[in-house]
């Protein structure tokens, strides 16, 4: 996923942290804020240190990151989010960790209601 896709500065993590628009499943919490004029989706992505070393931290971040460009197509374009990793997110293989994000981004109403059917299709 390009870099113009992600939340980098900690002032605009802290934006949409601080909007309280959230949503969670045991694996991830979503935190989303409404961009209207924005041409395409940004995302953060937090895994701390509960989650185990280093290299735990970026498997997930990698697994998260690769699942994100494969619903790219699906996404809203006008919003800006932080997936936030829980502890249970490292035990989890990719087929899981996509199921998962697909799931509370449905939550959060960030993903097309219909994905399921459309990727079938």
């Amino acid at each position: 996923m390009r870099k113009s896709y992600r939340v980098k500065k900690e002032s605009e993590f802290q934006e949409v942290f601080e909007t309280h628009n959230s949503v969670a499943n045991r694996q991830f919490v979503v935190y989303s804020l409404d961009k209207p004029n924005q041409l395409h989706f940004r995302v953060g992505i937090s895994v701390g240190k509960k989650i185990g070393n280093a290299v735990h931290r970026n498997w997930v971040k990698r697994r998260i990151r690769q699942s994100l460009l494969e619903l790219k197509p699906y996404l809203r374009q006008d919003v800006d989010f932080i997936v936030i990793a829980r502890p249970a997110a490292d035990q989890m293989s990719m087929t899981d960790v996509k199921a998962s994000l697909i799931h509370v981004l449905k939550l959060a109403k960030l993903i097309d209601p219909n994905y399921d059917s459309e990727e079938k299709s």
